[in-house]
C-alpha cells in the first residue's frame, strides 16, 4: 500500500511541475555529449606525443591510458545513469561533470604518466555524462524524448569528434599537452555550473531503486584482468596466465552472484527483452571496431619514416593536428549516419540497420587493410567507418531505449553505454597486442614501434569483429522466431463430421 501511495504522489508531482524549456535542456545535453566525446577522441592522436614526452618504451604501455579511460567509462556508464534514476537527473549530471573536471585537473597538475593514468580513469568515469541526456530528455520531452535524445547523442558525438581531434591537435601544436588539460578543466567547470542551473530538479524516476556499486567494481576488476592479459601477454609470457585465469574465474563468479542479487548491475528483465542483448553485443562490437580504427590510424600516421632504419621505414610523419584532420570525414559521415538510421529503426527494422552499419564498416576496414600508406587512403576509410559506426550506434541505443520503460531510462542507457565502453577497451587491447607482436627500435632512443605488416593484420582483425555483428543479428532473429513458434498456442484439431 505504501508503494502505491508513493507512486501516486510521484505521479502528482510529475504532473504538477512546470514543463522545462526545450531549447536550454537540449543545449546542455548537447554540451555534455560534445565535451565527453571530445575527451574520448582527443587522446588517440596524442598517444605518440605522450609516448615521446614521458619516455614510454612500448605501444601497450602508452595505450593503457586509453584502456583506463574506456574501462573506467564502463563503471560510469553503469553507475551514473542509475544515480539519475534513483537520485535525479540534476545530481547525476553535476557529479559527472565534477569528476571530469577533477580528472583534467589531476592530469594538468601532476604532469606525469602516473597522474595522466589516474586522470584518464577519472575522465573516463565522468565521460558517462554523454548518456545522461538520453534519460533527462526522455523524461522531460514526453513522446519525442527518445528520438530527440538519440539524435542529440549521435549528432553531438560527431561534433565532439571534431572538437577533440582538431581542437586537441591545435592546442598541443601551439601550446602544450599540459595546457590542453587546463582548458578541459575550465570547460568541465562550466558544464558543472550549466548542468546545475538548467537541468530541472525533479523527483527521482525510481526512488526505491538500488545502485549495484559493488557489482560494478567487481565487473570492472575482472574485465580489467582479462584485458591486462591480452595487452601484456607477449611481454609477460606465461605470467600473463595469472590475470587471465583470475579474470575468467572472477567473471564466472560475478555472473552467478548477479543472478541472485537484489541490486544487480543489469536488469535481467530488460536484457531478456527481444533484441536487447543482441543490440548491446552489437554496440560493443561497433565500439571495438571504432577503437581499433582510431588507434591504428593514429599510430601509423605519426611514425616518422626518416627516424627508422631504411629497411624498416614506414609512416606518414604527421603531427597530432594533421592526424585529426584525417578524421574529418569520420565526423562528417557520423552525422549523416544518425539521420539514415532513424527511420528504419522507428519502423522496427533496427536489426537491418545494424547489419547495414556493420557491412559498411567491414568494407572500410578491408579497404584500410590493403591501402593505408597514403593520406587519401585514410580519408576514404574514415568516411566509411564514420558512416557505418554511426548507423550501428544509433540503431543499438534506440533499440535498447525502446525496450525499457521511462523509469528505467537511465539503466537502459547504462546497459548500452557499458557495452560500448567494454567494446572500446577490448578493441584497444586487441590492437595493443597486435602492434606489440613484432617491433623495431627507433635508432638512438629506447622507443619501439610495430613493424609495418602488423597494421594490415590489425585492420583484418577489426573486420572480423564487424562481421560478428551480422552473425549476432542473424542468431538473435533465429532465436526470436523459435521462441515465437514455441509460444504460439496450438489450435485443437476438429475431426470433420
Amino acid at each position: 500500500m505504501t508503494e502505491i501511495n508513493d507512486m501516486t504522489r510521484l505521479g502528482r508531482e510529475l504532473n504538477a511541475r512546470p514543463s522545462p524549456r526545450k531549447a536550454p535542456l537540449i543545449g546542455v545535453g548537447a554540451l555534455l555529449v560534445t565535451l565527453t566525446n571530445a575527451v574520448i577522441f582527443v587522446l588517440p592522436p596524442l598517444l605518440p606525443i605522450i609516448q615521446a614526452q614521458y619516455g614510454l618504451a612500448t605501444v601497450s604501455e602508452t595505450t593503457w591510458l586509453y584502456t583506463a579511460l574506456t574501462l573506467a567509462g564502463g563503471a560510469g556508464f553503469i553507475l551514473l545513469p542509475r544515480v539519475a534514476d534513483v537520485y535525479g537527473d540534476r545530481k547525476a549530471s553535476v557529479i559527472a561533470s565534477a569528476v571530469l573536471m577533477l580528472g583534467a585537473l589531476v592530469s594538468a597538475l601532476g604532469d606525469s604518466y602516473g597522474a595522466l593514468l589516474v586522470g584518464c580513469a577519472l575522465m573516463g568515469f565522468g565521460g558517462a555524462a554523454q548518456l545522461l541526456p538520453l534519460g533527462f530528455l526522455r523524461r522531460n520531452l514526453a513522446e519525442n524524448g527518445i528520438t530527440v535524445g538519440v539524435a542529440v547523442l549521435v549528432i553531438a558525438t560527431g561534433i565532439g569528434i571534431v572538437v577533440g581531434m582538431i581542437g586537441g591537435g591545435l592546442v598541443v601544436e601551439f601550446l602544450s599537452l599540459r595546457s590542453l588539460f587546463w582548458i578541459l578543466s575550465a570547460a568541465f567547470a562550466a558544464s558543472t555550473l550549466v548542468s546545475y542551473v538548467v537541468i530541472p530538479r525533479t523527483p527521482p524516476a525510481e526512488p526505491s531503486g538500488r545502485i549495484g556499486a559493488l557489482g560494478t567494481i567487481w565487473m570492472v576488476a575482472w574485465v580489467a584482468a582479462i584485458l591486462l592479459a591480452l595487452t601484456q601477454g607477449l611481454v609477460w609470457g606465461n605470467a600473463a596466465l595469472i590475470p587471465l585465469v583470475a579474470g575468467l574465474v572472477g567473471g564466472v563468479a560475478w555472473v552467478r552472484v548477479e543472478r541472485r542479487s537484489k541490486s544487480a548491475v543489469f536488469d535481467v528483465a530488460l536484457l531478456k527483452s527481444p533484441f536487447v542483448t543482441a543490440a548491446c553485443v552489437c554496440i560493443a562490437l561497433f565500439a571495438s571496431v571504432n577503437a581499433a580504427f582510431l588507434l591504428l590510424l593514429s599510430t601509423y600516421s605519426q611514425v616518422l619514416p626518416e627516424a627508422l632504419a631504411p629497411a624498416d621505414a614506414y609512416g606518414l610523419g604527421l603531427n597530432a593536428l594533421q592526424t585529426g584532420l584525417l578524421m574529418l570525414p569520420f565526423a562528417g559521415m557520423f552525422l549523416v549516419g544518425s539521420v539514415v538510421a532513424d527511420r528504419p529503426v522507428s519502423r522496427g527494422k533496427g536489426g537491418t540497420a545494424l547489419m547495414v552499419g556493420a557491412a559498411i564498416c567491414a568494407a572500410g576496414l578491408a579497404w584500410m587493410a590493403v591501402a593505408h600508406d597514403q593520406q587519401w587512403h585514410y580519408l576514404v576509410g574514415a568516411a566509411l567507418m564514420g558512416f557505418g559506426c554511426s548507423i550501428g550506434y544509433a540503431a543499438g541505443f534506440t533499440m535498447v531505449q525502446l525496450a525499457a520503460p521511462e523509469e528505467k531510462a537511465g539503466m537502459a542507457a547504462g546497459v548500452a553505454g557499458t557495452a560500448m565502453a567494454v567494446g572500446f577497451a577490448i578493441g584497444t587491447a586487441l590492437v595493443s597486442g597486435v602492434l606489440s607482436a613484432t617491433v623495431v627500435q627507433v635508432p638512438g632512443t629506447d622507443i619501439v614501434v610495430a613493424t609495418e605488416d602488423l597494421y594490415g593484420t590489425g585492420y583484418w582483425i577489426a573486420g572480423v569483429l564487424a562481421a560478428l555483428v551480422l552473425l549476432t543479428v542473424l542468431v538473435s532473429r533465429a532465436r526470436t522466431a523459435r521462441r515465437n513458434r514455441q509460444s504460439k498456442p496450438v489450435q485443437p484439431v476438429v475431426s470433420p463430421k
